[in-house]
This record gives C-alpha cells, structure tokens and sequence, in this order.
C-alpha cells in the first residue's frame, strides 16, 4: 500500500494523475490527434483540410492549402515566389502585404483587391500555425503590376516582377486560380463528389412520387412532325426511338450526373423492354420538377419553329452544346412500346 504522503490530496492532483494514466494508453497517433485539436481550440484558428504544391513553370512550387471553412490560400510567402522576388525567411505583419507594400503601387490598389488584404492564420493538417492570403488575391495583386507597368510606374526592380505576373495572368484567365489550387492540394476529388452529391440531393427524390403526366401531347406531336412520323392524338404508343430522343433532348441537359443517377434507380428491364418506373417520377417537386418542365417547354419551342429535322437538330445544337453525334442517327426500324 502507498504512503499517504504520496497519495494525491488536491482534485488538481487527481486530474493530473488521471491525464498521465490516460496518456500511457493512448497511441503516439491518438495522442498527436488530441494535440491538434487542442491547438486549434487553444487559437481558434480554422485548420487546412489539403495541402499541396502548385507547380508554375519558371517559378518555385508554392505552398497551397483547402481550409475546412471552403478557403483557399496560398501561404504568404508563396506570392513573393510566384513574382519572382526573394523570399527573406521573415514575415512581418503590416498594414498591407509585403508584395505590394511599396509606395508607387498605391494608386493601383483599388477595387476588388481591397477585399483580400486581410492575412488569414490558420493550423496546417499537422498543427503548425500558418499565415496566408485568399488565392483569389494572386491574379489581383498580378493585375496591380501589370496596371502599373503600362503606366511606367514600376521600378527597375519590380519590372521582373510584371514579367511574371503577365505570364501567371495569362495563365488563370485559362484555367482559374480555385483549379489549379484544389488540382495542387488533391481536393478536385472531393469538390466534384461533394458539389455531384448536392446536385443530386436537390434533383433526385429520396421516395417515389405518385405519377402525374409531365410531358404535354404537344411535345409528342411536335416530335412526330418534325421526324415524319405519323402521330395518332391520344394514343400511348411510342416507338423505341422517341425513347432515345425524349432521353437525350431533355433528360441528358439536366446536370451532370442526374440522367445516371435516375438510370441507376431505374434500371431497364430487357425482359418486360421497359422501366419499372417513368424517370420522372424519381425527380424531386421543387427543383427537378420545374427544371424538367423548363427543359420540355424549351424543347417543345424548338420543335415548333422548325420546318423539318434539320432545321430542328441546328437550333436544338446551338442551344444545348454540344449535341451528340449519334443523337440524331437514322432510327432503326420502329418498334412499339412504352416512352421513356
């Protein structure tokens, strides 16, 4: 049995005793985990989700990051490097950034660029606490050189550094500064399942809605008209060819992946040569819906100021770019069945 005198006497004591008992079980993983939470509640700063370089040719990789807030940034250093000026190994906090603090840029900050000056501190995926700046800021402060350049206010110090931003410039205005970052860091990934699983969520229904009739007579009828069809009003009989045209005219120009996410929930059964279900049927009321209804009217519009498919394929291919090759194929030989 203990002594007493080493026995714990204060509750501080017994907390303590408790924290390295807990500790001795935790793993050197779990314990790196705890630190890190409790830097980031200790600062209150938002932690960095990705990390990565982003490689420029002629210019040093720069530190890139994804907050978790939906932030980009680029670590502050990064944007002296990206112009091609040396970095000090030093940052000192002032009323502006270092890469544009000097007095003859003045008159060329202004506009949008003033909402992107305040540094953003943040924790690094390992705890380390970071400084850096909206990477929307980049292609500003790229803009504020070359502004200056042309109007021979730059000196001969900074005029390398126009250089530069010409050719960074150049470059975002074909590809965007958000690409090249979420490309660098890896999070293109999770930006296009997350934006894919929102579209969803508001296109697809999570229950079978009742059936009501969602594509008007005049749709049909206009459909038939313009392909030489003979159409008989009233009756449900549709060849297998108005399927694939009803699919590709108004359900492929819904957003990407609502048309495969609807034939994943409603497959084809090649037995019965049907779906179980109308596509539409699984499309929400709010936002499906309405959408479908646009697409029919727009379509239907389309069909209606057309003399002949030709004339209709031309105008459906200037609205809805870039139309398939195969979409308006010959159709083989017409079989009845049910729309699709």
């Amino acid at each position: 049995m203990a002594d007493e005198k080493d026995a714990p006497s204060t509750a501080a004591e017994f907390g303590a005793l408790g924290g390295k008992k807990r500790a001795t079980n935790l793993s050197p993983e779990e314990m790196k985990e705890i630190a890190k939470k409790g830097a980031a509640a200790r600062w209150g700063l938002p932690r960095a989700s990705h990390e990565g370089e982003l490689h420029i040719p002629g210019v040093v990789p720069l530190k890139v990051a994804n907050l978790k807030d939906g932030r980009r940034v680029l670590m502050s250093r990064a944007f002296l490097e990206a112009l091609g000026r040396p970095w000090k190994g030093t940052y000192k906090h002032t009323a502006r950034p270092n890469f544009i603090d000097a007095k003859n840029l003045d008159p060329f900050i202004k506009g949008e660029i003033l909402n992107f000056l305040e540094p953003i501190e943040y924790l690094s995926i390992s705890g380390q606490k970071r400084t850096g700046y909206r990477a929307e800021l980049l292609p500003l402060v790229c803009k504020v050189y070359i502004a200056a350049r042309d109007a021979g206010a730059l000196n001969p110090g900074q005029k390398s550094a126009a250089k530069f931003a010409e050719v960074l410039l150049n470059g975002f205005e074909q590809i965007g500064i958000i690409s090249l970052v979420d490309d660098a860091t890896g999070y293109t990934k999770v930006r296009a399942r997350d934006e894919l699983q929102a579209i969803l969520a508001a296109y697809i229904s999570a229950e079978l809605l009742p059936w009501a009739k969602r594509f008007p007579d005049s749709f049909y009828e206009e459909l038939h008209r313009v392909w030489g069809w003979n159409y008989t009003p009233g009756s449900n009989a549709r060849n297998a060819y108005i399927g694939k045209l009803t699919k590709a005219l108004i359900y492929d120009p819904l957003p990407p992946g609502v048309i495969e996410e609807l034939e994943t929930k409603n497959p084809y059964d090649p037995e019965k040569r049907r779906r179980k279900h109308l596509h539409h049927q699984l499309l929400t009321s709010d936002i499906g819906h309405p959408h479908l209804e646009k697409q029919i009217v727009s379509v239907t519009t389309l069909l209606r100021i057309s003399s002949d498919k030709d004339e209709f394929i031309r105008h459906f291919s200037k609205a809805f770019p870039p139309a398939r090759d195969d979409l308006f194929a010959p159709p083989p030989k017409e079989i009845e069945g049910s729309a699709a």
